[in-house]
């Protein structure tokens, strides 16, 4: 068994590869090659939790299970909030093969994910960002928003203005083409821009439909489970609705879940899949004025493919710490 570290992780899977490798797992999503348990999640104590997330690529192919824990307190120890490992296994013997940091497969392939979306459904002209949240998310997304369109300036905004203005310290040097600045709120930070990117472990509603203008796209990516919630159900009726995948959306979305009990939309108003869109069986976004939205659960496929593919890059260049298991 081979195992890597975050740094190994980061090494091996460049966000150019990663919006390629997930883009290709979630038209497997929607083509329904892939077996999906839902999220599993055990209270560990307090606030923290821990997430399970098995998978199957397809059958008889690629599987495994990522262990994370959700620890929410951590970013003011210095920590990430979301850290554990990947596993994955041999699917001709189901002996485990590889063992990886799931913080840095996570940052990444979640990055790449909304990239691959906002490829999709944003409009090609796109270049001025909203990134809400200042942790390791919102710094993967700023970057893999840049592989996608010509982004030109990206506002920060954070629950603390000297978080964010440190963050936009720490990362400006290696974006010297764009211009950055700490926006005062979320509101502010997503009045007239391109794209919005959420990736905050908010508890309650911290962005509105009413704060977004035609044309603009949305991800929505840092509430993975129905006790969070980033984004006011008015997000939902003003923009045009994809998911990643149909069953987490309507189990794990909060904001979805109520606007369906409450009647606020229908399933059917979540328009597609993004494999639907990638794969071309759904057009995408209706037209330039339309307001785009991407809400992201995260699935395992995404975590798979990507490991597999760091596992194997592993194994071509002799990285990683070979372990016994027996």
């Amino acid at each position: 068994m081979i195992v890597l570290s975050a740094n190994e992780v980061a090494e091996l899977l460049p966000m150019t590869d990663a919006i390629q490798i997930v883009r290709k797992a979630m038209i497997g999503v929607s083509n329904h090659e892939a077996n999906l348990p839902l999220r599993h999640v055990v209270e560990v104590g307090g606030v923290n939790k821990l997430g399970i997330m098995p998978g199957v690529l397809k059958d008889g192919g690629t599987y495994g299970v990522k262990l994370l824990s959700l620890f929410p307190e951590n970013p003011a120890k210095g920590l990430s909030s979301h850290t554990g490992a990947m596993v994955l296994f041999d699917p001709e013997t189901g002996a485990p093969n590889a063992m990886m940091s799931a913080d840095a497969l996570t940052a990444i392939r979640t990055a790449a994910a909304s990239a691959a979306a906002t490829d999709a459904l944003a409009r090609e002209d796109s270049h001025t960002l909203a990134i809400i949240g200042t942790g390791e998310q919102a710094e993967s997304h700023v970057a893999a928003m840049c592989e996608i369109r010509d982004i030109s300036e990206v506002r920060v905004a954070g629950r603390d203005q000297i978080k964010a203005n440190a963050f936009i310290e720490r990362i400006c040097a290696d974006f010297p083409q764009i211009t950055f600045s700490a926006a005062k709120d979320a509101q502010s930070a997503v009045k007239d821009v391109d794209i919005v990117c959420t990736t905050t472990s908010a508890a309650k509603p911290i962005m509105f439909g009413d704060w977004l203008v035609p044309g603009c796209h949305v991800n929505a990516v840092g509430a993975s489970l129905p006790i969070v919630q980033e984004i006011d159900q008015s997000v939902l009726t003003v923009s045009e609705v994809f998911v990643d995948y149909r069953p987490s959306a309507f189990a794990q979305a909060r904001e979805i879940i109520d606007a369906l009990e409450n009647g606020t939309i229908t399933k059917s108003d979540i328009l597609a899949e993004i494999g639907e869109v990638f794969s071309g069986a759904h057009p995408g976004r209706s037209g330039a004025n339309a307001i785009t939205l991407y809400r992201s659960l995260g699935v395992a496929s995404q975590d798979l493919a990507s490991a597999e593919f760091v596992m194997d890059q592993a194994i071509k260049r002799g990285v990683g710490i070979a372990a016994s298991v027996t």
